[in-house]
């Protein structure tokens, strides 16, 4: 085959399940060094069509065509192993490629699986799929293909394994909730949409540019329809049965236009804001709380007074404690020491990473009117539980459903919807964006935004974190845990700022040292450099203390998030002119010296 060939060609691809129709006559192509992420909402097909791209389910029609000796490598939703083969035999699929077990510890490292002898059966669900994405890297196919690569990762993790894809000529087709990670990754986004496929040559933001121009156009293009649809209903009534030839054209240019006409756009939904929940002045109270286990010291002596209204965000690598914080929140892990205070009036919503266990052959609107029928929104609204499982993105159909029809994901949507169907003042949300699809996140984030209760969210999905929390404790390990007033990325920035700013102080310390490696035949100074040397001095003390300052500011607590943004904005600008300034010291003091 030609060397432009693609690697994978899909023809007219169709496949369901029952009446159910997941994709039809689908088309794409995925070529030699491109980085594709596929993007639908739950339920409509991702991991099917990532199943049958790799041989691990048929489909009904169509054709793919891989390029010819093709290597594959599919990392699976939920991987299965034998419980008993190690770690190693577990990463080489037992095809003893001994000479790959220093690379396989580095990669395992940086998942944080340190232990190549354990057992599979002995780790969780998270290292299981964290060994098998090592797995997946270290066969080192042409094509990997990759469901949900991100979930189980720490922000550590996320960040290495964005580094190690996005290196080299690597080829990939993956599905990901993380909108930071496609944005940094992927060239190409694939959207499955009413059951056929787009294709958006760019990243994700890229993606949602031009996505609501497709909206739009088609918007427009149905309501040209019905317009139109209306005249020529008028002429079908009118007309007799009997028809010449044009007429027959034009009935036939009816029915096709009346295809059109009828077809739906999804709306976007109205968002949902509560105005009756009610929560008093006081919170909790972290009263110098510490926990360990064993050698593993959780939290020593931590102290806070959460604020009402605040909406928190947690975020650290895995073990660090974060989970353990919201059960003695929620007291279901009792502190060591010390004691949590929590208010009268506060009513927890507790949304947790394991789930909730359903009644498979329950109906889906059963499972949400078995806690209430309607939520009192205030201002004499209410919200039934139908509609609040529409807002979620269950149609009416779906919600006559049973249990053990939904994917994944919208198992996981329903159980939000079981926790908010409770009408909290206080959500306690830990990991809440696993298995969700970007819609449903987009729809979330809304909610929380607009949620005039108290929100603390443990996430690993920094762009849902950015839109949602005010407020970071970032757990360092150790009991160290880091107030920051911010997002994620104006942590991030900080933290980057902080990282320069150390690693400046070390370059440009003692310059009366790197001086002193002058020649005495160098050339003295002008009087006008003098003056500029002088200059020099003043402003770069100037431009140290606001730098000083600034930081002082970013790490007080007392700034407004307008006020962070536009300090985090001056500081990397400071530090450009600050640098710029200090090389210029630097070459005319070596001729005064």
């Amino acid at each position: 085959m030609a060397k432009d060939t693609p690697y994978v060609d899909v023809q007219n691809l169709s496949k369901s399940f029952g009446a159910l129709n997941l994709f039809s006559n689908i088309s794409f192509s995925i070529a030699e060094g491109q980085k594709v992420g596929l993007i639908a909402k739950n339920g409509m097909g991702k991991s099917t069509l990532l199943s049958v791209l790799a041989g691990k389910e048929g489909h009904d029609t169509g054709d793919i065509i891989f390029r010819r000796d093709l290597t594959i490598g599919f990392l699976e939703q939920s991987p299965q192993f034998d419980p008993q083969e190690s770690v190693l035999d577990a990463c080489f699929n037992h095809h003893g490629e001994e000479e790959k077990v220093l690379k396989a510890k580095q990669v395992l490292t940086q998942l944080k699986i340190r232990d190549l002898n354990q057992p599979m059966g002995q780790l969780s669900g998270g290292q299981q799929k964290r060994v098998a994405l090592a797995n997946v890297l270290l066969m080192e196919p042409d094509l990997l293909i990759l469901d949900e690569p991100t979930n189980h990762l720490d922000l550590e993790m996320i960040e290495w394994l964005e580094g190690y894809l996005g290196r080299g000529n690597k080829t990939l087709l993956m599905v990901t909730h993380d909108r930071f990670f496609l944005d940094r990754v992927c060239s190409v986004i694939l959207e499955l949409d009413d059951h056929t496929i787009y294709t958006y040559r760019g990243n994700y933001s890229y993606y949602l540019e031009k996505r609501q121009e497709r909206v739009d156009a088609r918007r427009a293009e149905i309501a040209r329809a019905n317009n139109l649809y209306r005249t020529e209903l008028e002429w079908m009534r009118r007309m007799p049965q009997a028809r010449g030839h044009k007429a027959r054209y034009r009935e036939e240019a009816f029915y096709e236009l009346e295809k059109v006409a009828k077809q739906r756009m999804e709306e976007r939904q109205l968002r949902l804001k509560a105005s009756n929940v009610y929560i008093g002045s006081k919170i909790f109270e972290c009263q110098y709380i510490s926990k360990r286990f064993d050698d593993i010291v959780i939290l020593k002596d931590f102290y806070y007074n959460f604020s009402r209204f605040e909406k928190m965000g947690i975020v650290g690598n895995n073990g660090t404690g974060k989970s353990t914080f919201l059960k003695m929140l929620l007291s279901q892990i009792q502190p060591d020491e010390g004691r949590i205070v929590i208010g009268d009036t506060v009513r927890f919503g507790y949304f947790s990473q394991e789930g909730l266990q359903f009644d498979e052959n329950q109906k889906v609107i059963d499972v949400i009117t078995a806690i209430a029928d309607y939520v009192e929104l205030g201002g004499g609204k209410k919200l039934s539980a139908s509609q609040l499982l529409q807002y979620f993105l269950f149609t009416p159909e779906q919600q006559y459903n049973y249990v053990y029809k939904l994917s994944g994901g919208e198992r996981r949507k329903l159980y939000l919807c079981t926790v908010l169907m409770r009408n909290p003042n206080f959500l306690v949300l830990d990991e809440p964006t696993n298995d969700l699809d970007i819609v449903t996140l987009q729809i979330l984030e809304e909610y929380l935004q607009d949620f005039p209760g108290c929100v603390i969210v443990v996430s690993h999905d920094r762009y849902f974190m950015d839109k949602v929390v005010d407020h970071l404790l970032v757990f360092k390990g150790n009991g160290e845990v880091k107030d920051f007033p911010g997002n994620y990325t104006q942590y991030r920035e900080w933290q980057g700022l902080q990282d320069q700013s150390s690693q400046s102080t070390q370059s440009t310390q003692s310059p009366q040292t790197k001086s002193s490696y002058r020649h005495d035949d160098r050339r003295r100074l002008s009087y006008k450099e003098k003056r500029e040397l002088e200059q020099l001095e003043r402003e770069i003390a100037a431009l140290e203390e606001e730098q000083r300052m600034l930081e002082e500011q970013l790490c007080s607590g007392t700034l407004s998030v307008e006020e962070l943004t536009e300090k985090s904005k001056r500081l990397p600008l400071l530090k450009d002119e600050l640098d710029e300034k200090s090389m210029r010291w630097l070459e005319l003091s070596e001729i005064e010296d």
